[in-house]
C-alpha cells in the first residue's frame, strides 16, 4: 500500500474547538473523514486563560472526531492566534564554504536556522521563518535557489513572533489532553492555504479570517506571504454590543445576530420587528431589525477599518504592492449578511467570501466547506504536508545511512584485502630458513663423529 497517512488539525478558537481528521486521496485532494466540535470555554481572544476547561473542550472535540471517523488520534497540528502575534521583515545571509558545489536544501535550512537564532524581546519566541526572495552572489529576485552555483546566499524573511507563555500554554493543553503536538501554525496562514487559489496569491490578495475573538489577516503577493496581523476584535464583540444595546442575554444576542443580523442597515424596513421572550415570566422584548443592523454595522465598520489600516501599512497603495485580487473574507464572522458589500464599500477592493473547498475532494459534505471550518481544513492540509516532509526526510536519512553503511563495509573489505596482501608479501619476503633437524638425526651425527674420532 502507498504511504497514506491521516492528518489531524486542531483549531483552538475563542468560541469553538474543532478537531478535523483528513487524508489525501489518490488524486492529491484532501478528504475529510472525521470532524469533532466542542464549545470553547477557556479561551479569550485567541489566548488560553483557563487550562482545565480548555483541556476538557479539546478532549470532547477529539472524542467526537474519533467516533465520527473510527480512527485513533495521536498527534495534531495546532493553530495559534491572539493579539500577542506580530510579524517583522528581516534579511540574512550565509557564506558557503564550497561555492563550487550547487546550493541544496541544507544551505537553505542553515540560513533559516540562523534567523531562528535572532534575539527577540524578553518573553517572545519565533513561530515561523518564511523565506521570500533569495539573492545568490548579488543576483536578486530568485525564488528557488536550489541547484544554482554561488558563494553567498542571501534572503529576505517574513518572521512571525509570538509570546512564549501563550505558545507553551497551548502545548500544555494539547499534551494534557493525551496528544502529541507535531507543529504549531499561525492560523491566518492555515486559513489562507485552505481558501486561496495559487492565482490569487500571485495577483495579490488579503485574507481576512473573522473569528469569534480575533480577526486574522494574511497578505500574499507574487505567491509569497508578505504580511500577517491579528486584530483583537471578532464576532463576540458584535454579540456583546447587541447584548448591551438591546438589554438581552448573550445566548439570545448570538441567535439574533445569526438569524436576523445584517451589516447594512438600509436593507431593513422600519416596521420589521422581532420579539424576544422575557426572562422568568417578564414581558417579551420587541426589537426593530433596523436598530439591530445599526448596532452590528457600527462594530463591523470598526473591524473592517482596522483591517484596511493593516493593508495600508503593508503598502497596498503603492503600484508594485497593489492587491489585484482584493480581499477574501472567511471564518464564522464572514457569514454575516451584506458583509461583503460593506467591505467593498469601505475599502474599494474586490471582495469574495472564501470557502475552504479549494483543495478538498468533491465527496466532502457541505458542512466541511463552510467558512467556519476554514482554519481547521488549513491545519489538516498543513499536517499532511508536515507528515510528507517528515516521510521524505526520513527516506533521505535512511538512504544516507544506508549509503554510509555501504561505504563503511566497502572500506572494511578494502582494509581487510590490503591487510591480507601485506601478510602474503611478508611471508614471501621472509628469508627461507633451513629445515630443522630432528633429535634422532642429531644423535646419529654425534655418534658418527664419535666413531670417527675413536678411529
Amino acid at each position: 500500500m502507498e504511504h497514506r497517512e491521516i492528518a489531524v488539525g486542531l483549531d483552538i478558537g475563542t468560541t469553538k474547538i474543532v478537531a478535523m481528521i483528513g487524508l489525501k486521496n489518490e488524486y492529491g485532494k484532501v478528504e475529510i473523514v472525521g470532524i469533532g466540535k466542542s464549545k470553547s470555554l477557556g479561551v479569550h481572544r485567541g489566548v488560553v486563560n483557563n487550562i482545565t476547561q480548555t483541556i476538557q473542550s479539546i478532549q470532547q472535540a477529539i472524542q467526537e472526531a474519533e467516533a465520527d471517523s473510527g480512527l485513533q488520534i495521536s498527534d495534531v497540528v495546532v493553530g495559534i492566534a491572539g493579539q500577542h502575534i506580530r510579524s517583522l521583515q528581516h534579511s540574512d545571509y550565509i557564506t558557503r564554504p564550497k561555492p563550487e558545489d550547487v546550493i541544496d536544501a541544507d544551505d537553505i535550512h542553515s540560513l533559516c536556522n540562523q534567523v531562528h537564532k535572532l534575539v527577540m524581546l524578553p518573553g517572545e519566541e519565533i513561530i515561523h521563518v518564511l523565506p521570500q526572495e533569495f539573492k545568490v552572489d548579488g543576483q536578486a529576485e530568485i525564488k528557488e535557489p536550489i541547484g544554482m552555483y554561488g558563494g553567498r546566499l542571501e534572503a529576505n524573511f517574513h518572521v512571525v513572533v509570538g509570546q512564549v507563555s501563550s505558545i507553551r500554554n497551548i502545548g500544555r493543553c494539547v499534551k494534557s489532553a493525551g496528544l502529541e503536538l507535531s507543529a504549531v501554525t499561525l492560523e491566518p496562514l492555515a486559513s489562507a492555504n485552505a481558501v486561496l487559489s495559487q492565482e490569487e496569491k500571485e495577483a495579490g490578495v488579503a485574507l481576512i479570517d473573522i473569528g469569534g475573538g480575533t480577526t486574522d489577516l494574511a497578505i500574499f503577493k507574487d505567491g509569497l506571504i508578505r504580511h500577517t496581523a491579528v486584530i483583537p476584535f471578532g464576532g463576540n464583540v458584535i454579540t456583546e454590543d447587541i447584548k448591551e444595546g438591546c438589554s438581552i442575554i448573550e445566548k439570545q444576542a448570538e441567535l439574533l445576530k445569526i438569524k436576523f443580523g445584517s451589516a447594512w442597515p438600509g436593507e431593513n424596513k422600519d416596521n420589521e420587528i422581532v420579539s424576544i421572550p422575557g426572562l422568568r415570566g417578564r414581558e417579551p422584548k420587541e426589537i426593530t431589525l433596523k436598530n439591530l443592523s445599526k448596532i452590528i454595522h457600527a462594530r463591523v465598520v470598526e473591524i473592517i477599518e482596522q483591517v484596511y489600516l493593516e493593508i495600508k501599512n503593508y503598502g497596498h497603495e503603492e503600484q508594485k504592492k497593489k492587491l489585484i485580487a482584493g480581499m477574501v473574507l472567511t471564518g464564522g464572522g464572514a457569514q454575516l449578511k451584506h458583509l461583503k458589500q460593506l467591505a467593498e464599500y469601505i475599502t474599494g477592493m474586490d471582495t469574495r467570501i472564501g470557502y475552504p473547498n479549494e483543495h478538498l475532494a468533491g465527496s466532502n459534505d457541505s458542512e466541511t466547506t463552510s467558512p467556519v471550518y476554514a482554519t481547521a481544513v488549513g491545519l489538516v492540509m498543513n499536517s499532511l504536508e508536515h507528515g510528507e516532509k517528515k516521510f521524505q526526510e526520513e527516506a533521505v536519512l535512511k538512504s544516507k545511512e544506508e549509503r554510509e553503511k555501504e561505504e563503511e563495509e566497502l572500506q572494511k573489505d578494502f582494509e581487510q584485502k590490503v591487510a591480507e596482501e601485506d601478510d602474503l608479501k611478508q611471508d614471501e619476503e621472509a628469508p627461507k630458513r633451513p629445515p630443522r633437524k630432528s633429535i634422532f638425526d642429531r644423535w646419529a651425527e654425534k655418534f658418527k663423529d664419535f666413531l670417527d674420532n675413536a678411529e
